[in-house]
């Protein structure tokens, strides 16, 4: 992806990085619709109810099979804030971290609203997605950080003791910026995570996320990824909890076949590092992306958390094409994540032809408004 920084993009290039694209927002949500299910169950408990290979398909949670749970409908806003950052660099007003909180903050919108409100027109598209109005398990952190209009910031986040994974389940986004430098994207995770969890390991797992994602979206190995997220938080104060969970993956990979109990002793108590942990040792070992999930959902751990992670992981590393067909066909909202990864890997090839000085398209500020609060 090499010449994707310096602002050329060949055609073959282009679409390998939208294939890189579907497949991590993708992959995300359907290992986030695997593990919704069983989400906190132990592992006799799953096997109890699913067999004793627990569970192999999707199965029902929240009324139907292939819900997905607020870990995609955030991961789904992170999106529309950066595609809409990008909108307003033209204006002038450049803080992505400003325009992915009024992205979450209409997240929280939806939390609480019955369904979109027509006369807030700055929402753009995505918040008007009537299927997003549901509550699926929101921790309560998001809730109290997003429960009013003041940013969390790394002087001053909010929830300064919230070590969950969640933020790090909404960070696959930033590893999408292939264009940005590795540390820039590690920077913006951890000023977003603050605006929800405000322990240093929870935005530092986030920060790890978003670096290895985009270390993959640029065609590198896994291993190489999680050497290279390493190497950067090693600059960072407080790095050590999260440097050590990332050793336990790489050191559990060489210990022999995969199962339940080594999984389960990596996401430990299911803070952040530990699911990040998890995540990145199943994505390791996966025969295919079928395999890793299935890994990272039959365990006593988070298992919508490892599982998001974990297909995020695998789709930014195969793409699209490597996700199971018959899973994607039943996800929930599956067309409106296609639509909001296509128009990203747009905005990221091609966004001055859609809005800058030389020409713009209407429908596409209306999709992306630049006005606005949340």
């Amino acid at each position: 992806m090499g010449a994707a920084a310096g602002g050329v993009w060949g055609r073959a290039e282009q679409q390998d990085f939208r294939s890189r694209v579907r497949g991590t927002l993708l992959g995300a949500a359907v290992g986030d619709a695997l593990g919704a299910p069983v989400d906190g169950a132990d592992l006799d408990g799953i096997r109890g109810e699913h067999g004793p290979d627990g569970v192999v398909d999707l199965v029902p949670a929240h009324g139907r099979r292939g819900a997905v749970t607020h870990l995609t409908q955030l991961g789904l806003f992170t999106v529309d804030g950066l595609i809409r950052a990008q909108v307003r660099r033209d204006t002038g007003a450049w803080h992505p971290p400003t325009d992915v909180h009024r992205a979450y903050l209409r997240w929280a919108a939806t939390q609480r609203d019955w369904g979109p409100d027509e006369r807030r027109k700055d929402d753009g598209w995505l918040a008007r997605e009537e299927w997003l109005y549901t509550r699926r398990g929101p921790a309560r952190a998001l809730l109290l950080g997003l429960g009013d209009e003041v940013m969390g910031t790394l002087e001053a986040p909010k929830n300064p003791a919230e070590a969950g994974p969640e933020a790090a389940a909404r960070s696959a986004g930033f590893g999408l910026l292939v264009g940005w430098e590795p540390q820039l994207v590690l920077q913006l995770a951890l000023e977003c995570a603050a605006q929800t969890h405000g322990h240093p390991a929870a935005g530092l797992a986030a920060g790890a996320y978003a670096v290895i994602v985009h270390a993959l979206a640029r065609g590198d190995s896994l291993d190489g990824a999680v050497q290279r997220a390493m190497g950067l938080l090693a600059a960072r104060p407080g790095h050590e909890q999260v440097d050590e969970a990332l050793q336990r993956a790489l050191g559990t990979v060489r210990q022999g076949l995969p199962g339940p109990a080594r999984v389960e002793e990596l996401a430990g108590a299911g803070t952040a590092e530990r699911v990040l942990s998890a995540a990145v040792y199943c994505a390791l070992v996966a025969e295919d992306v079928r395999h890793g999930l299935r890994l990272a959902v039959n365990h006593g751990g988070p298992s919508a958390a490892t599982s998001c992670l974990t297909g995020g992981l695998l789709g930014a590393l195969h793409g699209e094409t490597a996700l199971p067909p018959a899973w994607l066909a039943e996800l929930e909202g599956r067309p409106t994540v296609l639509e909001l990864a296509d128009d990203f890997a747009m905005e990221m090839t091609q966004g001055p032809a859609l809005h800058g000085p030389s020409g713009s398209s209407p429908g596409w500020l209306a999709r992306y408004p630049r006005g606005g609060h949340a």
